[in-house]
């Protein structure tokens, strides 16, 4: 173990004065040798942390152009040496996975996730040059080993995908749990690469010039092994890690749910395709070619899931999903169904389906959009039902006017914040927002409020009373429909304002009333009260007999009287508000 007069991380050693000369309470001294000495000086901690900083991102520095050089290279190659389309894909993996990762290494050189998508990229690109030189017609020198390589390890090469997406976005697995899982998949690729390595079990599937370099008896009974572990593994490979990522996402909060947002969002987005292709083409090539969306999405979410909201990304892609879908289908029921039961030409029934098509189209999207909206964001209120809200909340008492006011603004428009500010135009201040929260303290003028297009002024009586402004995720401005509707509620809202303002004046003169008349009774009345109820214990003091008796009584009868005054001029209201 080291010392704490040894060097270390955040210590530096600095020489003490040379021999010859020393100093002694003070005063410098050269009579006596001294040993050079050396001391211990501590290094402030964000010293240390920028160094720290620095030193990590030295491999990236160095390995990051090597090996974007390396795929680079590879995976130019592999095209330049023709176009096969069951191979492209794993190029385009190895350029997605690749960049990103470096990209990411660049940006976070701590971050494992970005070394594990790097390893990731980097087994495509070997794949993907190793098969583009196999496929290649005629046959090159080394066609034979060089095929091979780019077939074997495609097993391991799924299971380093499944763990690096399982990892995703930490590096790290969820739990100890999935450890052992990880272990049955690790074994399953390493039987099945060996297997493939060894036999050509897997040359029928990739049509490569040259035959398996390897001549390894046993082939017959390796065949039906492998086809059964076949069917079981790959499966499993591309199954456990959609489960782990659904798992996690479930379980996630804050960053790392809306990480996983993105990543989960690229997943449904390439199943999607690749079960359309599956349907409509009968071919898997479609869905192969959407998968470098996945780590182009994780990257984004890695960097940046702050800056830009996957929820209007979702919306937008139901929209226009079900919009393809819904012409799809019409054209078909109109020129397919339609044709087989009437019997006219292609062309006058393609021309109905695109007029019928062009009729419904705007009436159908909104209908898809709103469902969109409703998948995506939950159940959001109508402009109508957003206004009887507001009617209803008039009725009410006023103190929770303000924070109803808010709350059916962001029930109406999806807002994610919304906040009511008050005052002149010259001088707004927050006075309540949602969700429910403390506000600033902040003053500002309306046109600050509303230059970023997301707020409205609130008026009533043909003057300013304040500012209805709301953030929607995703938008840098509001909707059309959401601005009408922000209008209408600031509109109503103008009233509120005026409710409130109303109610607080009259508290207002309540209270300037009572004190006026309870001042007036203290400088006044009761003061002669007082006095009087003084004279009437002097007198009691002076008098014996019955008259004492008798005047301490009035005296005690004028003191309570006295006190009952006083709490009733504390407990009064003026008329204008009874």
């Amino acid at each position: 173990m080291r010392s704490r007069d040894e060097p270390g991380v955040g210590f530096t050693r600095t020489s003490g004065i040379g021999s010859g000369q020393g100093r002694r309470h003070g005063v410098a001294t050269t009579s006596e040798p001294t040993r050079e000495k050396s001391r211990v000086v501590p290094v402030p901690p964000g010293v240390t942390a920028v160094h720290d900083a620095r030193m990590r991102r030295i491999p990236a520095q160095v390995s990051g152009p090597v090996v974007g050089a390396l795929v680079a290279v590879l995976v130019a190659g592999g095209f330049v040496l023709g176009f096969q389309q069951a191979n492209v894909h794993n190029g385009l993996l190895a350029v997605a996975f690749t960049a990103v990762g470096l990209y990411v290494v660049w940006q976070r050189p701590g971050n494992r996730e970005a070394w594990l998508f790097v390893a990731t990229g980097v087994a495509h690109a070997v794949m993907f040059a190793a098969r583009q030189y196999g496929l290649h017609a005629p046959a090159l020198p080394g066609a034979g080993w060089v095929g091979w390589l780019g077939v074997w390890p495609l097993p391991l090469v799924f299971v380093l995908v499944a763990v690096t997406l399982m990892s995703f976005p930490t590096g790290r697995l969820p739990s100890r749990g999935w450890r052992p899982v990880v272990a049955v998949l690790t074994v399953l690729g390493v039987l099945l690469a060996a297997m493939s390595a060894l036999w050509p079990v897997e040359y029928g599937r990739v049509p490569l010039v040259a035959s398996h370099p390897l001549d390894v008896p046993g082939l017959d009974v390796v065949a039906p092994i492998h086809q059964w572990a076949f069917a079981i593994g790959y499966p499993l490979f591309q199954l456990v890690w959609v489960v782990c990522a659904v798992v996690r996402l479930v379980r996630a909060d804050g960053d790392e749910a809306r990480q996983l947002r993105w990543f989960v969002y690229a997943v449904a987005a390439t199943g999607a395709v690749m079960a359309v292709g599956l349907l409509i083409w009968r071919t898997p090539t479609a869905g192969l070619l959407a998968t470098p969306l996945i780590p182009v999405m994780a990257g984004v979410a890695i960097v940046a899931h702050r800056l830009y909201d996957i929820d209007p990304v979702i919306a937008t892609t139901l929209v226009w999903g079900g919009m393809a879908g819904v012409v799809t289908l019409g054209y078909a029921v109109v020129v397919v169904g339609v044709g087989s039961v009437v019997g006219r030409s292609g062309t006058v029934l393609a021309l109905l389906a695109t007029a019928l098509v062009a009729v419904v189209f705007e009436p159908v999207r909104c209908r898809v959009q709103r469902l969109a909206d409703r998948i995506v964001y939950g159940h959001r209120t109508t402009p109508y039902e957003a206004l009887s809200r507001l009617s209803v909340q008039l009725t009410g008492p006023t103190s929770g006017l303000l924070d109803g006011l808010c709350a059916t603004v962001a029930d109406g428009t999806g807002a994610t914040r919304v906040v009511l500010w008050t005052g002149a135009a010259d001088r707004l201040r927050p006075a309540s927002a949602w969700p429910a929260e403390p506000v600033p303290d902040e003053t500002r003028t309306l046109g600050e409020v509303t230059a970023s297009g997301r707020a409205v002024a609130v008026a009533h009586g043909g003057r300013v009373v304040g500012a209805l402004a709301a953030t929607v995720r995703g938008r840098a401005s509001l909707t059309a429909g959401e601005r009408r509707l922000l209008t209408d509620l600031a509109a109503q809202a103008g009233l509120v304002l005026e409710l409130r303002a109303s109610a607080q004046r009259l508290v207002a003169a309540g209270d300037e009333a009572r004190r006026r008349i309870e001042r007036d009774l203290h400088d006044g009345a009761q003061q002669r009260l007082v006095t009087v109820a003084m004279e009437l214990g002097a007198l009691a003091q002076g008098a014996d007999g019955p008259t004492a008796d008798r005047a301490e009584a009035a005296r005690q009868e004028l003191l309570r009287a006295t006190a009952e005054l006083r709490e009733t001029a504390r407990g009064l209201h003026p008329a204008v508000l009874t």
